[in-house]
């Protein structure tokens, strides 16, 4: 599974964390399942960040030197 797929995973499984907590009046569960969608959300940002860096240092190094 590729990291996107896993850190979507994660931030589903936190989404339901969450709404069985809400479900369940459990605040704990439900602070929890947040936590767990913000680390996921973070994730994709790094890996996006890091996909981006990676797309600039390709275009660098495939542009004719000056």
């Amino acid at each position: 599974m590729s990291n996107e797929n896993s850190h979507k995973a994660e931030e589903f499984k936190g989404k339901a964390k969450a709404a069985a907590g809400k479900a369940t009046d459990d605040e704990s569960l439900q602070a929890e399942g947040k936590a767990d969608v913000a680390q996921a959300k973070g994730k994709q940002a790094g890996a996006k960040a890091k996909d981006a860096v990676q797309g600039v240092a390709n275009s660098l190094k495939d542009s004719p030197e000056s």
